[in-house]
């Protein structure tokens, strides 16, 4: 059965306009159209609760002292992942996982084209074809609807681009909501656990693919702000590679364009 599972995985969890031609509807929103037309996506990774021999349980343990996994993925904006790379160490940055994935896995990553971008968060540089909020600004969404609503273009870009990253989480939601078993992994070896991860996301984009009928993705649906189960922020520090030039004009270009909207 796993193994049926995982060529699933193989089959499924891709995009499915590899061109990324489409502008997604929630993107058309008068909130964010023209100036997020070209966002494609968004990027996170996720800490799922492993067993591990106790010679290597340092390295898993995470800044929350859980025994983990640090599971990157790609989602897009109907709540699918698109890519997966499981099995690092949960004391493992982000962008490590994110380096390994540009490198040994680049033949496989559904890379932006020129011009488009996924929304990634302040433990990301902002570079080309990867859009990061404003560091030292408020960010997160729900700090903004537990405080102060955002006060200048720089903030409204954050919240603007916190609503849409949001998707992300929203579908780390649904995954472990629905899928209890990723928070008691059976002690297999841990490529094993690797593959029932990803087997998981399998099911979760069968499911949404499928159109049947889910409590979770339905109350999604109907409440773009709604996520089924507390999945913990993102607290690590941010990453040291430097911001690019040109993505930054770009992300000026477009917290202007979000403000002249309001």
């Amino acid at each position: 059965m796993l193994a049926c599972l995982i060529k699933l995985a193989q089959d499924i969890i891709r995009p499915q306009d590899p061109q990324f031609t489409n502008v997604h509807p929630r993107l058309k929103n008068r909130k964010y159209t023209p100036f997020m037309d070209n966002c494609i996506g968004a990027i996170d990774g996720t800490h799922i609760e492993v067993v591990v021999p106790n010679d290597t349980a340092v390295q898993h343990r995470n800044r929350h002292k859980e025994i983990s996994q640090n599971v990157m993925c790609v989602c897009d904006f109907d709540m699918r992942y698109t890519f997966i790379l499981a099995g690092w160490p949960g004391s493992v940055h982000d962008m490590r996982v994110f380096n390994d994935a540009m490198t040994r896995l680049g033949h496989k990553f559904p890379h932006p084209p020129p011009d488009k971008f996924y929304l990634v968060d302040s433990r990301y540089p902002n570079r080309s074809g990867y859009l990061a909020p404003y560091k030292g600004h408020t960010y997160h969404f729900q700090e903004y609807r537990d405080g102060i609503m955002p006060r200048g273009k720089t903030e409204h870009f954050n919240f603007c681009h916190s609503s849409l990253r949001n998707v992300i989480e929203r579908s780390f939601g649904v995954l472990k909501n629905k899928w209890r078993i990723l928070f008691h992994l059976p002690s297999y070896p841990q490529r094993k656990q690797s593959k029932i991860i990803v087997a998981c996301m399998a099911l979760h984009n069968f499911i949404r693919e499928s159109k049947i009928s889910d409590i979770d993705f339905d109350m999604c649906d109907h409440d773009e702000n709604y996520v089924p189960l507390a999945v913990p922020r993102s607290q690590g520090i941010g990453t040291n590679e430097s911001d690019s030039t040109v993505m930054n004009q770009l992300r000026d270009w477009v917290a202007d364009g979000l403000w002249s909207l309001k």
